[in-house]
């Protein structure tokens, strides 16, 4: 085994892509200089999802031949370093590893990355300490501008925002829900091939649930049936805010109730919208801003962007924030009208620790100080930071996955 494996301790603020590069050309380390160096990282998946969505050009096939924009994310990331061990580096740098990834395929991944570091150098680079490969020994963390060696890894979390109470709606929801969602012996399969079997799980008002399950096991899935984009609701028996799928509804009308965020929502995005648009989008439930605002929702915007402690960058382009800070607007987004229901989807992937920590209080006090009912799919363990209420969990099978409750 190699002992020149090194880890690469780093926060959200650090220009991961200007680092990346400078590994990538030697310029980091001069020992890679001429080595065939390779990038395991969201940065790879997005240059081969926008190939495949420009020019119709499929390099990586996922293990239930789907194309990559398709993919669940822990699909692609399996899809993704099976392409690239395939193409025998001799550097392999790899970036959040484990992100979208269940725990049996993390040690599934460890397992291939300790393998191939035998004869390839692994370099990598993480903002979650608990991601550190284990047979990474040389350590090296962010400091004024330049990466120092350590003997371990420290994480400064210091904020003194989030004081402030839950700016309140613009109006409340005219709703009386005694269930926000119902589901009854619920079975859904694509092909053939079951993905869920017989889920009878409900979510009622003010409740905080965490959905977990293995990648595979149809989490997304069961999301994808409450925010009314599966067309296989139709003939369930699922109840939606009130009323029984398929009794004339329309999808706004359950989007209305539902505030949404997933990490997958910004792909592609390009817009060079303001944070404070960006705000304020979340009244219209559209990606960039293309009605004009009254001053009532300018003023809840900014009260939101003052709890962050985020309003002197109000002005500022949103795609130039740290993604801690772009995911802390994006759930203020997807609270601004307090909806009955809050969906976060991964939500802490590719999250720094501090911004980790950060990004739970918040969630913490949106469940505390709000009517709205959370829902919050994670691998990540964030278990002392988060409290859920309730936890319902996906267990595959050859049937399909069937689901339970289990106790927090």
């Amino acid at each position: 085994m190699f002992k020149n494996h090194v880890a690469l301790y780093i926060s959200n603020n650090e220009d991961k892509k200007r680092i990346v590069e400078s590994i990538q050309t030697g310029t980091l380390f001069e020992n890679l200089v001429g080595l065939k160096t390779l990038l395991f990282s969201e940065l790879t998946l997005d240059k081969f999802i926008k190939e495949e969505l420009q020019y119709d050009q499929f390099n990586i096939e996922t293990i239930h031949k789907n194309k990559l924009s398709q993919a669940s994310g822990g699909e692609r990331k399996k899809a993704l370093l099976k392409y690239l061990i395939s193409q025998n580096p001799e550097c392999l740098i790899v970036d959040n590893v484990f992100d979208s990834l269940d725990s049996a395929s993390q040690k599934a991944i460890a397992l291939q990355l300790e393998t191939l570091s035998d004869n390839t150098i692994i370099i990598q680079v993480l903002t979650r300490k608990h991601q550190l490969l284990p047979f990474i020994l040389n350590l090296y963390q962010f400091h004024n501008n330049t990466f120092k060696k350590v003997e371990r890894l420290e994480t400064q979390v210091s904020y003194k925002f989030l004081l402030d109470k839950l700016p309140q709606p613009e109006h409340e929801f005219d709703t009386d829900f005694k269930s926000l969602v119902k589901f009854n012996k619920v079975s859904i399969q694509y092909g053939e091939r079951p993905i869920v079997r017989n889920i009878t799980w409900e979510i009622k008002p003010g409740d905080f649930w965490q959905l977990i399950g293995p990648n595979g096991a149809g989490k997304s899935t069961l999301i994808t049936l409450i925010t009314g984009d599966n067309p296989k609701a139709y003939g369930q028996d699922l109840v939606l805010f009130g009323r029984q799928k398929g009794s004339g509804e329309s999808v706004w009308d359950i989007k209305n109730n539902i505030g949404h965020y997933s990490a997958e929502i910004l792909r592609g995005f390009r817009r060079l919208d303001s944070v404070e648009k960006m705000m304020l989008s979340g009244f219209y439930d559209s990606i960039g801003l293309y009605k004009f605002p009254t001053e009532r929702q300018k003023f809840i915007a900014h009260d939101w962007l003052k709890m962050l402690g985020l309003f002197e960058l109000r002005d500022k382009d949103f795609l130039s924030l740290s993604v801690g800070h772009q995911r802390l607007v994006l759930i203020a987004r997807a609270m601004v009208k307090h909806p009955p229901l809050l969906i976060l989807d991964e939500p802490t992937n590719g999250l720094d620790d501090a911004d980790a920590v950060i990004f739970s209080e918040l969630v913490n006090k949106i469940a505390s100080e709000s009517k709205t009912a959370i829902l919050y799919v994670s691998h990540q363990k964030e278990a002392s930071i988060l409290r859920p209420d309730f936890i319902y969990e996906l267990t595959p099978s050859t049937l399909g996955s069937q689901g339970k409750v289990v106790h927090v």
